[in-house]
């Protein structure tokens, strides 16, 4: 999976979820035993600092069409599925209408990319207390559970390459233009292959960078980033 492998290497994971409310600056709560889920939709509602935060484009990272994911077919479409609905689409039931396939490939485009310079952060953190005396979030920080979002990638666009097992016939057309009700562009590219787009949606998160914030007895003593082997963006 190129895109996967291009996000690794500038610290970035693949958002995997249909849940796609990602945020830079968000905190994220991370127990051993189970998935991140969101914990503050701002850094600001649990920490207050003299420090002020700009989250900022970075105009040198961005992903299109070229890089894109290759999922087992019936994965693929269940991914897509998934994403779709997370995007407003609607749950089209793609995964329906095919017998088989070889391959599902998906990519983004019209990107951009925001994050927050981690000296900025570090700055902020080092002179923050918490907002309240609240002591579930001071226990969580005592575990090093928490987890803040240093960048986010957004697109607008997506487009989607299925390929069969078999010949893409006219029934099989009448009922993917049928299932899509317009709502996304489609066209076939051979007998066996068809490509779908999605332009000019609302910019939704594609992938995040994150890292876990490290307390000592109250203080902040440094920032960790992470990478989500498990999966739990």
């Amino acid at each position: 999976m190129k895109l996967k492998k291009d996000l690794k290497e500038v610290g970035y994971d693949l958002i995997d979820s249909p849940v796609r409310n990602h945020n830079v600056l968000q905190l994220w709560l991370k127990s051993p035993s189970g998935e991140a889920e969101v914990y503050y939709d701002h850094i600001d509602h649990a920490l207050q600092s003299s420090q002020i935060l700009e989250i900022v484009e970075n105009d040198a990272l961005s992903i299109n069409y070229e890089q894109d994911l290759e999922y087992k077919f019936n994965i693929g479409l269940t991914f897509l599925d998934g994403l779709l609905t997370s995007l407003g689409l609607g749950n089209l039931g793609l995964s329906s209408l095919f017998d088989g396939g070889k391959q599902v490939s998906i990519s983004y485009g019209d990107s951009k990319t925001l994050d927050i310079p981690i000296g900025l952060l570090e700055n902020y953190l080092s002179d923050a207390d918490f907002r309240h005396p609240n002591k579930a979030l001071k226990k969580n920080a005592k575990r090093d559970r928490i987890l803040v979002i240093t960048g986010v990638i957004m697109a607008k666009d997506l487009k989607v390459v299925i390929e069969t097992n078999t010949n893409i016939d006219k029934s099989l057309e009448t009922s993917i233009t049928n299932a899509l009700e317009g709502k996304i562009a489609y066209k076939r590219v051979s007998t066996k292959k068809l490509e779908m787009k999605s332009e000019g949606n609302n910019p939704f998160p594609v992938a995040v960078r994150a890292s876990r914030i490290d307390w000592d007895r109250g203080e902040f003593k440094k920032l960790k980033q992470i990478t989500d082997n498990r999966n739990i963006f």
